[in-house]
């Protein structure tokens, strides 16, 4: 009879079975400004910090009027930016939801209710477009061709081998002539990393042919930055004959170096703004160049009253 009734009981337990996993952004609910944040991806805005880099090169960091003109140019194109990531996140939320890596943005969870994002998109973006034209015919110019090229990166062009680096590469381009049109500086000449997800073209990059293309990128970031510092027209008069813009090379030197290190001996390449923004010797790098900069550009130009244009 004891037996009977443990094989019965045996019979009657039912299976474990495994719980799903709620994502966080739906076990506790967050206001609608927060979820629309979320989406809008403001880690990501760190690569637009390079629209300041006008400012620092143009010797116009002590001009109120330039300060707020590249401030403006950083907002709108964190805007312009962030209106991409949304429009991507509506057209992947379904294969979103099924990535441990992405199933939490607020899109692919639920959260954030399709109609509420498109009703988004589609009143920030034309208030965007209208205030760059405001700032600068030509930046707002700038924004367009950023968003097309994101867009179609986005619907495909990201399969296309080579492509899709020259593209990912134009974005960073783009940013730094976006910053000197919205303060009204001069483009130089030599205006000149980060394919992440889990995408199918990636399959076609041999681990050699990345290694050589990571090789000849970076000798020809560091030559193209070497030939900057003393040949570029916009730097003060006493920089080119001096020559001192060089001490900055090996903050670039270092900062390459550093961020190969960690993508190839630490493995954490996989989403650059997060290496910038939790490394802190790359971070402490990027800080030391750009007070080393400033100061050179400072010292040796008419704004420090040391030195008269003749």
């Amino acid at each position: 009879m004891t037996m009977q009734t443990a094989a019965h009981s045996e019979i009657e337990a039912p299976e474990p079975r495994e719980v799903p996993q709620v994502p966080e952004s739906i076990k506790k609910a967050a206001p609608l400004p927060v979820l629309l944040l979320r989406a809008m991806r403001p880690r990501q805005w760190t690569k637009n910090v390079l629209l300041f880099a006008g400012l620092l090169f143009a010797l116009k960091f002590t001009d109120p009027t330039a300060i707020w003109q590249a401030v403006a140019g950083f907002a709108l194109f964190c805007l312009f930016s962030s209106a991409v990531y949304i429009i991507n996140d509506l057209r992947d939320r379904e294969r979103d939801a099924l990535n441990p890596r992405t199933r939490n943005r607020p899109i692919a969870s639920g959260a954030l209710k399709p109609v509420v994002a498109v009703g988004f998109v589609a009143v920030v973006l034309p208030a965007t477009f209208v205030l760059s034209w405001l700032l600068n015919p030509w930046f707002a110019f700038v924004g367009a061709i950023y968003m097309a090229k994101d867009l179609g990166y986005s619907f495909g062009l990201k399969h296309v081998v080579i492509l899709d680096v020259f593209l990912i590469a134009a974005g960073f381009t783009l940013r730094a002539v976006a910053g000197a049109l919205a303060i009204g500086a001069p483009i130089s000449l030599l205006l000149g990393e980060n394919a992440t997800s889990h995408r199918r073209v990636l399959g076609d990059y041999s681990p050699a042919l990345v290694e050589e293309m990571l090789a000849v990128v970076t000798a020809s970031t560091v030559m193209s930055y070497g030939l900057y510092t003393f040949t570029a027209e916009n730097l003060p008069r006493p920089l080119r004959e001096n020559h001192l813009m060089m001490l900055t090379i090996p903050f670039v030197l270092y900062g390459i170096f550093r961020y190969l290190y960690l993508v190839y001996q630490k493995d954490v390449g996989s989403s650059p703004e997060e290496v910038l923004l939790k490394d802190k010797p790359l971070l402490l790098c990027v800080v030391l160049w750009a007070l080393t900069s400033a100061a050179l550009l400072y010292f040796f130009s008419p704004l420090s009253g040391l030195y008269t244009a003749k």
